[in-house]
């Protein structure tokens, strides 16, 4: 096993982090928090611009083809900028559903579009109907009785409802399945459906990290730039164990990540393990960078006007998506007893 990116990964990690460094700064999360979205439209035809959005789809719907690997860092640079859209639900989970078991009408009026960009995806599995980013989106795949349906959000009923990330809008959403939404028939639908939910849960872990490196940062700058008693609050030793202890919480949940995907990528009998390990150690990175960034900036965290506060509360949301770690252990105990 190598931890070691290839230079076309990297090449491709750094593009998106341009992308997000000049087009998704915070003013654009927070336009989004007040409901003015067009910033991260904006952002979204950029990526979309650059192949990001139609990375996972096949060469013959106008993608590259990239496996669970190559997308890590990408997801990863999507958290530290806090995107605010379904770029996971459709970049790894719904375009490869669409490809793999899409009907021929499904593929020819969704998946091109879906790749360039036109159609953003979101995904709800068994007993999912709280849906983030749903008010959005133009397609919705959904698991109803261990069968995928594929329709368009203008025949799904939607309800609004309150998130903690007011950046990442909820709606709790219903629909008539009917035999023209289903997708096909001559496939492993559920053992489809069970890797999209590996892969939402692997680009979730990726988003989680990224976010934990960005409020890391926020914290140090902070510590830097933030005086008492004629010098920085950093210089005090209290504050450099914080940051400290946040660095090593960050640096154990990396690698784990990056395994999952490797795991993923290359089949291993070890994959779901690791997916769950990479959510779990993501997970509590996330929440323990939080509480020690929180800390470092004292109540001026706890106001909106503050932009850690946006990071905070989408890394509390992804904490608990796909499984929150309580969830994950006990996958990772049924695996092993």
């Amino acid at each position: 096993m190598r931890f070691a990116f290839t230079d076309d990964q990297k090449m491709l990690r750094d593009t998106v982090r341009e992308v997000l460094q000049r087009e998704c700064a915070p003013e654009v999360v927070r336009a989004v928090w007040e409901g003015r979205p067009d910033g991260a439209a904006a952002v979204w035809a950029t990526l979309a611009e650059t192949g990001v959005i139609g990375m996972t789809a096949s060469e013959g719907a106008g993608g590259m083809a990239m496996r669970e690997l190559d997308s890590i860092l990408p997801f990863e640079e999507v958290g530290y900028a806090a995107f605010p859209g379904p770029i996971v639900d459709t970049v790894a989970v719904g375009i490869p559903l669409l490809d793999a078991a899409g009907t021929d009408a499904h593929k020819d009026k969704w998946l091109g579009a879906a790749a360039t960009g036109d159609v953003k995806i979101v995904v709800a599995f068994e007993d999912q109907t709280i849906v983030p980013y749903a008010a959005s989106a133009d397609l919705l795949i959904a698991e109803r009785g261990g069968v995928a349906y594929c329709l368009p959000m203008s025949e799904v009923s939607t309800v609004p409802e309150q998130s903690v990330d007011r950046a990442r809008q909820l709606a709790r959403i219903s629909f008539e399945e009917s035999e023209a939404h289903r997708m096909r028939s001559d496939v492993d639908s559920q053992a489809l459906l069970s890797l999209a939910k590996e892969h939402a849960t692997l680009a979730t872990a990726a988003q989680l990290v990224g976010l934990t490196r960005r409020m890391l940062d926020m914290a140090v700058q902070y510590a830097k730039d933030r005086e008492q008693f004629g010098k920085p609050i950093g210089a005090h030793q209290a504050i450099k164990h914080r940051l400290a202890n946040a660095l090593i919480q960050q640096e154990f949940a990396r690698p784990m990540v990056y395994r999952a995907g490797w795991s993923m990528a290359t089949t291993r009998a070890t994959s779901e393990v690791d997916v769950s390990l990479a959510k779990i150690y993501a997970g509590d990175a996330a929440r323990f960078v939080a509480k020690q960034a929180l800390q470092v900036h004292g109540a001026i965290g706890y106001t909106i006007e503050c932009d850690l506060h946006m990071w905070m509360k989408r890394a509390w949301a992804l904490a608990a998506a796909r499984g929150d770690s309580a969830f994950h252990r006990e996958r990772v105990g049924r695996h092993i007893l």
